[in-house]
């Protein structure tokens, strides 16, 4: 490991070692054990893996480690509080948005993104938000259903 790097995680500060090559998805799994973030393709184009680093969705994939240094990072561990889940992911069960569940902090995550920017999207901004982030047992529609409903409520 010949890179000492600071990344603040759902509002943790962690002090670790990686080598240049390693991605963010890799810290975040395999050292960090948040392994919420998914990796699915590990070439950007699944959305799996999608984490919110300093206000913006990006596929941790696609992220090296060394790259984030400094920043701060959400992953879907960080969404819900202790008492109760954000209200994309309450709005995700209530749709029944989740099937097998695999793209699903990549989704909720890529919403979060959308309704912090613009609490009050469209349906097209919805489908252009989430057009990243790829799903294989949905057909979307539940998903678009489940964040305009999020939409109606945000932010808490």
């Amino acid at each position: 490991m010949d890179n000492k790097i600071t990344l603040t995680i759902n509002s943790k500060v962690y002090e670790i070692r990686v080598e240049s090559n390693q991605t963010l998805s890799e810290v975040l799994r395999d050292q960090l054990r948040l392994t919420g973030t998914k990796v699915g393709c590990n070439m950007g184009d699944c959305g799996a893996c999608a984490v919110i680093m300093d206000g913006k969705p990006v596929n941790a994939c696609l992220v090296l480690a060394v790259q984030a240094n400094g920043r701060e990072i959400l992953t879907v561990e960080g969404l819900a509080d202790e008492r109760d889940l954000h209200p994309l992911q309450r709005a995700f069960l209530e749709k029944g948005a989740v099937q097998c569940g695999f793209c699903t902090p990549g989704m909720l995550l890529s919403a979060k993104g959308l309704l912090d920017q613009n609490p009050t999207p469209s349906e097209e901004e919805i489908k252009m938000a989430i057009s990243g982030n790829l799903c294989r047992c949905t057909g979307y529609v539940k998903i678009i259903e489940a964040i305009k409903s999020a939409s109606e409520t945000y932010p808490l």
